[in-house]
């Protein structure tokens, strides 16, 4: 395994690491019901996918 010489610095090591950024989830309306969804996701609040359903979601009563 290769050893370092030198000490590499915490500038030249940040400068390095500059492109390494976390990037937002591309989010896209639901066809079925306008929710937003990540693209290639089942819709979480209907459960559609490219205009089928995918999931059978149950539907919940509120309580009072």
């Amino acid at each position: 395994m290769a050893h370092p010489k030198h000490k590499i610095s915490k500038q030249r090591r940040d400068k390095r690491r500059t492109h390494y950024k976390a990037e937002a989830p591309m989010v896209s309306k639901c066809s079925n019901c306008g929710a937003p969804v990540q693209y290639h996701r089942v819709c979480p609040e209907c459960g559609h996918y490219r205009g089928k359903l995918a999931i059978e979601k149950k539907v919940e009563e509120k309580k009072k």
